[in-house]
């Protein structure tokens, strides 16, 4: 296959993902980017790039919830035909991750992409689902004693819940025992730096390189 025609492809995916459209289709394009050897990195792009579009066109009313959740779904399947082209670098777990969606945001598409790259990379991941409250973060903290705590939202209403979580982690005492990474479709890294969060990811490719950073520092 040309690269023209694997750019295309992926082009492709990333308009399926957005468009919501042709679910067989959709498999079939995947299973032909591995069949050729695509990255499954680069197929995760697309994804990330569909999806990106699916959350801008769900806050300006033209997606509602049952578009998230077919999208939601389509993004699981996806990652589980990704799952086995992803090898684990390490026998050993590198770090452990607690990570949630916010409390607000019941999305859970980019957050399972991420979750599905730091496994990969060889991080214990604890997934706390959707509509996290900072009680059950910081209930994680405590019981799990995770390096990194990773909070995830799609909406921008959720952005202020991020900062409160941030806020109820300190309060509880908790602040300095973890690392908290923080990203998402409306998250910048200035909004991260504002809000006191360690570190931001802009996709799932560069939180596990984050991730990765957190814990080499926190061994120095």
């Amino acid at each position: 296959m040309e690269e023209g025609d694997r750019e295309s492809l992926l082009g492709e995916l990333e308009r399926l993902l957005s468009d919501l459209s042709d679910v067989d289709r959709v498999r079939s394009v995947v299973s032909d980017l591995l069949r050729v050897g695509t990255s499954p990195v680069d197929i995760i792009d697309a994804v990330s790039r569909g999806l990106e579009l699916v959350g801008e066109r769900y806050e300006r009313g033209e997606y509602f919830l049952s578009e998230l959740i077919m999208a939601g779904i389509i993004s699981s399947e996806i990652s589980e035909m990704l799952r086995p082209h992803l090898t684990r670098t390490s026998a050993k777990p590198v770090g452990k991750v607690v990570i949630g969606t916010v409390r607000g945001d019941l999305h859970d598409i980019g957050k399972n992409i991420v979750s599905m790259m730091l496994s990969s990379a060889g991080f214990k991941v604890i997934d706390l689902g959707i509509d996290v409250p900072p009680e059950r973060f910081i209930e994680a903290i405590k019981n799990e004693k995770p390096d990194i705590v990773a909070m995830s939202c799609l909406l921008t209403v959720a952005l202020e819940e991020m900062r409160n979580t941030i806020e109820e982690i300190r309060k509880s005492g908790l602040r300095d025992a973890v690392k908290i990474m923080v990203g998402g479709r409306p998250v910048t890294r200035e909004f991260a730096a504002e809000i006191g969060a360690d570190a931001y990811g802009s996709d799932a490719v560069e939180a596990v390189k984050v991730a990765k950073t957190l814990i080499k520092e926190g061994t120095e």
